[in-house]
């Protein structure tokens, strides 16, 4: 394993409890939870910040800048501004999406919430996704946090994984199945 890997995965953890822990004591995890998914869209819609946090050649200053305008912008709540902030001090912004989405992470299992992810071959419905929501909360007794995505690519079916479990119903898999079965043979 790399040095950097090695970062992401252990200290990226120990960063996002910290970020936690704070905002706990400021009462205002429900806001840095939220504020944090908004600019965990931001880097993945724009492409001009997501280049800018990876470049290794910007440098303190600028990125403080940078910052203190999306502050300024989203309204962010002060614990997350100078969170940020302490980031870009110590050159660790790099790590700011994995650290911001196990941030999201942890809040979500303090809450008791089991994440599952859902991947169908049509679109659904809200209605539809929730009532598979409430079915999953059900079968599994938890708290489900659902991820919804539509894959055209599935030909037909669902895919569903609640942690460790996964169920692939999708006629892509199922095609696939029978093409290991007639190699084999």
């Amino acid at each position: 394993m790399s040095k950097n890997n090695s970062f992401s995965v252990t200290t990226a953890g120990r960063y996002s409890l910290a970020l936690y822990e704070l905002s706990k004591e400021n009462n205002s995890v429900d806001e840095v939870e939220n504020q944090s998914l908004s600019l965990l869209k931001l880097i993945d819609e724009s492409k001009d910040f997501n280049s800018l946090i990876k470049d290794p050649t910007n440098s303190v200053n600028d990125l403080t800048n940078v910052i203190n305008k999306i502050t300024d912008s989203f309204k962010l709540n002060i614990l997350l501004s100078k969170f940020l902030g302490f980031l870009i001090s110590k050159r660790r912004f790099f790590y700011v999406k994995t650290i911001l989405q196990d941030f999201v992470d942890t809040c979500s299992k303090k809450r008791g919430e089991v994440k599952a992810e859902l991947i169908s071959s049509k679109e659904l419905s809200g209605e539809q996704v929730s009532k598979i929501k409430d079915e999953l909360s059900q079968n599994f007794n938890a708290k489900i946090k659902l991820d919804y995505k539509y894959d055209k690519s599935l030909i037909g079916g669902l895919v569903i994984q609640v942690g460790s479990v996964m169920v692939d119903t999708s006629i892509k898999n199922k095609l696939q199945q029978i093409q290991n079965t007639m190699i084999e043979a």
